[in-house]
């Protein structure tokens, strides 16, 4: 049989289908957000927290998918940060107002939202519908259209997300289209989508070759970097306390948070004593044999073993030879120095705590810059300790932008366990080689024209009291030649919206259950690359 030859026309029509696909997704968005910017605040609010309220009450339903569907975490810790990324997470902006236009009288200034208008939104398989939640209600809080790209390893779970999250939001009075998913992602797909004049931002989350190719896309792009927090704990610390916030930290959904610890620096004063409260927290304390074992199947020629990603510590020691009581947590890994050589000093997605005791104060801080250094930079980094100065001194050597203090480190720099904004991208800033060094959130998809007058004070200062602000303008002309959904009615009133009922069983289209684990080894590559490098 002769091989399949592709010719320039094949190749050319592939490519003008690919187009024509995404064109049409994104011209239905286009159209959504023209008219999503028509709604005032009230309205709008009345949308996210229907959307709010629907992603809470299936959370449990998706958690369960999502480790199913990809084999990472914890059904319980999943179900958390669904829940986390719903309610809770709408509550935080209650207060900020990103539809109506902002007098300042003193300044003589008027600033008017102007949303981005299609958000393309990449989830990853790590955190799958947490991040769909994130992405979906923050588009919505600023009048943005969202299409979510969900990766191929979690696409069943997100496209159904999806789905539930867009029906609450038409039937609430969003227009049609604002929340769409690409059902068939692929490669050449997802940069049509990318490169698109249509798509104004690019959201991304994920491995290192996906933001990088969300940065070289030609479009606005908000991308993050790897993990790899250092943790230091000081002589001033409560170290029972330190120790189950560490413990609790790295077994939080199996340690696939990238704001998860990499490993704990100490010193020799502290070291007997934290090692007794680790394991009386969970933690098993691994001998050297053991930590070469772990190193061995942890690391491999190509990168991190991607079969770990996401196991529980009794699973990993069990592939390791390693006998652990029936209830350990984490497996912790001691080892002598920081550097390239030394991978337990490098990210780990999974249970696996480095733990290194440093000669002094000095070096300790200086060893947790040089893991950064090594991988992570910009991300984050916490300490035990309950001196100020020695907490500023820390925040003052380690290149991050978040520093969280006596607080699980997992949880804390994602704001769930601290005030910092809950979120699901994590902006690493200029060390990360990214744009944004804060934890990104709606204020990050809406920028602002500024009004400003003469600041003489001779020249008055126009009375913006009860000006139009121009929520009732011309409804814009809906797409259509083809546009899914752009026949629904748009203009009706939210009373008579109902979203179709729909079968919300688990469909995984074309995966059957022979390929998922083969699946979940191929996806993993992107997460691997990650691990092996960073921006």
């Amino acid at each position: 049989m002769e091989p399949e030859i592709r010719t320039l026309v094949d190749i050319s029509e592939s490519k003008a289908a690919l187009q024509s696909q995404a064109d049409l997704t994104l011209e239905r968005a286009r159209w959504a957000a023209s008219v999503f910017q028509r709604l005032d605040r009230e309205r709008t609010q009345h949308i996210v927290d229907a959307v709010a309220r629907a992603a809470h009450e299936r959370a449990g339903h998706y958690a369960e998918w999502a480790v199913e569907e990809t084999g990472f975490g914890v059904v319980e810790h999943k179900k958390l940060k669904n829940e986390l990324t719903a309610i809770p997470f709408v509550d935080h902006y209650r207060q900020e107002d990103f539809v109506n236009p902002v007098v300042d009288e003193a300044r003589k200034m008027v600033r008017v939202p102007r949303p981005a208008g299609v958000v393309m939104a990449l989830t990853p398989s790590t955190n799958p519908i947490a991040t769909v939640n994130f992405k979906v209600l923050m588009a919505l809080m600023t009048r943005n259209a969202v299409v979510i790209s969900p990766h191929p390893g979690a696409r069943a779970c997100c496209i159904d997300a999806v789905k539930t999250l867009a029906e609450a939001a038409y039937a609430a009075g969003a227009p049609d289209g604002c929340v769409q998913v690409i059902e068939q992602p692929s490669i050449p797909l997802i940069e049509e989508f990318m490169a698109s004049p249509k798509t104004s931002v690019i959201l991304a989350t994920g491995g290192t070759a996906m933001v990088r190719a969300a940065y070289s896309s030609s479009n606005p792009a908000i991308g993050v970097g790897p993990g790899n927090a250092p943790v230091y704990v000081d002589d001033t610390a409560d170290i029972p306390e330190a120790a189950k916030h560490i413990v609790d930290s790295k077994s939080f959904d199996n340690s696939v948070l990238c704001t998860s610890d990499s490993a704990v620096i100490t010193l020799p004063e502290v070291d007997k004593k934290l090692r007794q409260s680790l394991k009386q927290a969970g933690a098993y304390l691994c001998d050297e044999d053991e930590v070469e074992r772990l190193r061995r199947f942890l690391f491999h020629d190509r990168g991190f073993n991607v079969a770990a990603i996401g196991r529980d510590a009794i699973w990993i020691a069990q592939e390791c030879g390693i006998r652990v009581p029936p209830k350990t947590r984490v497996l912790v890994a001691p080892f002598n120095h920081v550097g390239i050589e030394e991978r337990m000093s490098r990210e780990k997605l999974c249970p696996v705590l480095g733990y290194h005791v440093a000669k002094n104060r000095t070096q300790a801080m200086s060893q947790a810059r040089a893991m950064l250094r090594l991988m992570g930079a910009g991300h984050s980094a916490a300490v035990h300790a309950t001196d100020p100065q020695v907490v500023l001194d820390y925040a003052r050597v380690v290149e991050t932008y978040r520093v969280v203090v006596n607080a699980p480190c997992s949880q804390g720099a994602a704001g769930l366990q601290t005030h910092l904004a809950p979120a699901f991208t994590i902006g690493t800033g200029y060390f990360g080689r990214s744009s944004i060094g804060e934890n990104i959130g709606p204020q990050h998809l809406i920028h602002w024209t500024r009004v400003a007058y003469n600041s003489d004070e001779s020249v008055r200062f126009g009375d913006y009291q009860g000006v139009d602000p121009g929520f009732d303008g011309p409804l814009p002309r809906s797409p259509s030649d083809g546009v899914p959904g752009a026949g629904r009615e748009t203009s009706q009133p939210r009373s008579a919206r109902t979203a179709p009922p729909r079968d919300h069983g688990r469909d995984d289209g074309p995966l059957d259950k022979r390929t998922r684990e083969e699946l979940r080894r191929i996806i993993a590559e992107e997460i691997r690359n990650t691990l092996k490098g960073g921006l």
